[in-house]
């Protein structure tokens, strides 16, 4: 089973498909997992590893490592393209998470002024008003939306809170507009005794709709790239991936495959 792949808070740079040259910011455990969803996909592997015993990092010690690594990269002339929260879980979970964003920002100004601020964000926490706050202040705001259809959003991201669905988030995402970029994993697959697939045509039209309603600066549409906790998941090759992009772009949504 896959388990956690980040040790450390501050980790990389490593190259992103979607992002470029990205450090990351892991605001979860070093030792243990912390999401509000259990993704089949996840490559952290599932929250039933436990959440672990180092707790999560303080935003004084964020600060603290993330300038450290700043100051080590500027000085040996290493570029850096986006600062990125990623990492064991979900990092809007972090109690300080607008602070953790204004220190990261201040830092990002002092060592690296050309650089983005980037969170992957899973969506479930788009009503507090901290996490609101922070999230508006990064430059690449990037919101999950896997399907538009709760039955399989639910198959696909297992989300901790049993009440949590597509009619609920999507007006939460339709508030970002073109502040945010929306992220959708496409695969198929099976997963505890049933099938999962969200590429059909229905799903690509519940997509849509909820695109349109949105209106994000632009959907970033990708696939499985890496070991999943869940062995029965087939990645939606390229191909596959432009197809369903082309009739995105014909509803006149901008969508980028990676």
């Amino acid at each position: 089973m896959v388990t956690i792949l980040f040790h450390s808070t501050i980790f990389g740079p490593v190259h992103s498909r979607r992002l470029g040259t990205s450090l990351g910011v892991n605001l979860s455990p070093v030792d243990g997992k912390v999401c509000s969803f259990d993704c089949v996909y996840c490559e952290a592997g599932y929250n039933s590893q436990g959440t672990g015993k180092s707790g999560l990092p303080s935003r004084e010690d964020v600060a603290r490592q993330l300038e450290s690594k700043l100051k080590e990269m500027s000085a040996a002339g290493e570029p850096l393209d986006v600062i990125t929260f990623s990492g064991n879980g979900e990092p809007t979970m972090h109690p300080d998470f607008e602070g953790v964003i204004d220190d990261t920002l201040a830092l990002r100004d002092r060592y690296y002024p050309g650089a983005k601020v980037s969170v992957l964000c899973n969506s479930t926490r788009l009503d507090r008003e901290g996490v609101v706050n922070g999230l508006r202040k990064v430059d690449n705001c990037i919101l999950k939306l896997d399907s538009a259809l709760t039955p399989t959003m639910r198959l696909i991201d297992q989300p901790v809170s049993k009440t949590f669905t597509c009619e609920y988030v999507i007006p939460q995402l339709e508030a970002f507009g073109d502040k945010c970029i929306i992220q959708t994993m496409m695969l198929r697959g099976n997963h505890d005794g049933k099938h999962i697939d969200n590429t059909t045509p229905g799903e690509v039209d519940a997509l849509i709709e909820a695109y349109k309603r949105i209106k994000p600066r632009e959907v970033m549409l990708y696939s499985i790239d890496r070991a999943t906790p869940e062995s029965d998941l087939q990645k939606v090759e390229r191909e596959e991936l432009e197809s369903i992009a082309c009739r995105m772009r014909d509803a006149g949504i901008t969508v980028q495959v990676s």
